[in-house]
């Protein structure tokens, strides 16, 4: 006989209870996640002695390490009663200020309260700074109750902090379970480089309607120079008729070209131009202070690494940028590779500002500054700590300054103005 096929109700029976079978041993699953997350290695430990405890005390008859099982397994069970309890906190991280600057104190509050109708028992509140953490106790909250924590973090070193996210931690006192939850989400502290602030325009410019005169001449601009004698194909619009009638010769305005007032700072972040970590973060600070004058003078702004340009609109943003720079591998290229990106992507700059290390050699620089955009005016600034005093010397068409103190800045570029 043939065996008769089973029918379509049938097989789709057998399949929607593997789908229920299926559904529920991905919670129990889950289930069982969550459990063995809470159990400690010392709580399995005692587990697994009480265990062979009863086994071998069953098994030979030793009444003493059956007792000894009895024991283990009580102090077990009421080390996991301190996980019941509800951890439901309303939870708010609140600092001061996300953004200060290296040496700044940064102060932020944790606010936990209780929104329920029960009271919720003693907890452990853990929160994660950068690398390190944080541990505060909180008594029993009656309903409708808050708890307030104060902490300041260390801001010795320039960088992007994340500070948080909240954990509230429930445990028993011997250290056996242990449930964690997290609250809130984690909020990013700006540790902004020092900074210099310093009078005049950048590098003593005048700005005029469109953009920064330039030494080319121009018939046709907005920047005016001089008279010259109408030729023809001239701009009739250019003509200039007080002096045609005066001097009975057609004359027509001469302007100068402008270009636009495009500043660039090209920081070079490779580790092998910087001779110590502290001129690396020497010449952060110098790009900044740089940076922020020349937004402060309304000009366009463009700050170019190896290997990406940085968000540079407003001092916010160029300053955070800064913040979570890092130091880049020699592989990536040096001062000479990054000057010849600035050419290829920013053609039109007006002012380029080359930033690297005394590690530098004179003929790298030279290198660098001729392959800067034709036309801009170029300048280097060399971080050395160990320089007193700021100096000034020519390379080529760009004037280069040492400087070993942030606080050198404004004398060293009042030396390229003179």
């Amino acid at each position: 006989m043939v065996a008769e096929a089973p029918s379509a109700p049938d097989s789709t029976r057998e399949a929607g209870w593997q789908d229920v079978a299926a559904l529920i041993g991905v919670r129990v699953l889950a289930r069982l996640r969550l459990i063995t997350a809470a159990v400690r290695p010392l709580a399995w430990v005692l587990i697994a002695a009480s265990a062979g405890s009863w086994i071998v005390g069953q098994v030979a008859g030793w009444s003493e390490l059956t007792i000894v099982a009895i024991v283990l397994a009580i102090t077990v069970g009421l080390c996991a009663l301190f996980l019941i309890g509800r951890t439901a906190y309303d939870v708010s991280l609140d600092l001061a200020r996300t953004r200060v600057v290296v040496g700044e104190r940064a102060v932020g509050a944790l606010t936990l309260a209780n929104r329920g109708s029960r009271a919720i028992l003693p907890s452990r509140i853990v929160l994660p700074v950068g690398a390190g953490r944080g541990e505060f106790g909180i008594q029993r909250l009656a309903p409708g109750e808050e708890a307030e924590e104060l902490f300041a973090i260390p801001t010795q070193k320039r960088g992007v902090v994340k500070v948080g996210p909240v954990s509230v931690v429930r445990g028993d006192p011997l250290g056996l379970f242990e449930r964690a939850h997290r609250r809130d989400e984690p909020v990013d502290l700006f540790v902004h480089p020092r900074t210099v602030l310093f009078d005049g325009q950048s590098l003593g410019y005048l700005r005029d309607l469109e953009g920064l005169p330039a030494a080319d001449l121009s018939r046709d601009d907005v920047s005016f120079h001089a008279l010259l004698e109408y030729q023809p194909g001239d701009d009739l619009r250019h003509v200039h008729w007080r002096s045609t009638a005066r001097t009975g010769t057609m004359m027509v305005r001469q302007y100068e070209e402008t270009r636009r007032s495009h500043f660039v700072i090209g920081l070079s972040r490779s580790s092998g131009d910087y001779d110590t970590a502290e001129d690396f973060e020497l010449g952060i600070s110098a790009a900044g202070s740089i940076g922020l004058r020349a937004l402060r003078d309304s000009q366009r702004v463009d700050v170019r690494v190896q290997g990406r340009e940085l968000p540079a609109g407003t001092g916010k943003q160029l300053l955070d940028s800064l913040a979570a720079l890092e130091a880049s591998k020699p592989r990536e290229g040096g001062l000479a590779n990054l000057a010849g990106v600035v050419s290829a992507t920013m053609p039109l700059a007006s002012v380029v500002v080359l930033v690297c290390g005394s590690k530098v050699r004179t003929e790298d620089l030279r290198l660098a500054c001729s392959r800067l955009p034709f036309g801009a005016r170029a300048l280097a600034v060399v971080t050395d700590t160990t320089a007193s005093a700021p100096t000034l010397r020519r390379i080529g068409e760009a004037d280069v300054i040492t400087i070993g103190a942030l606080e050198q800045i404004p004398a060293a570029l009042s030396k390229v103005l003179a």
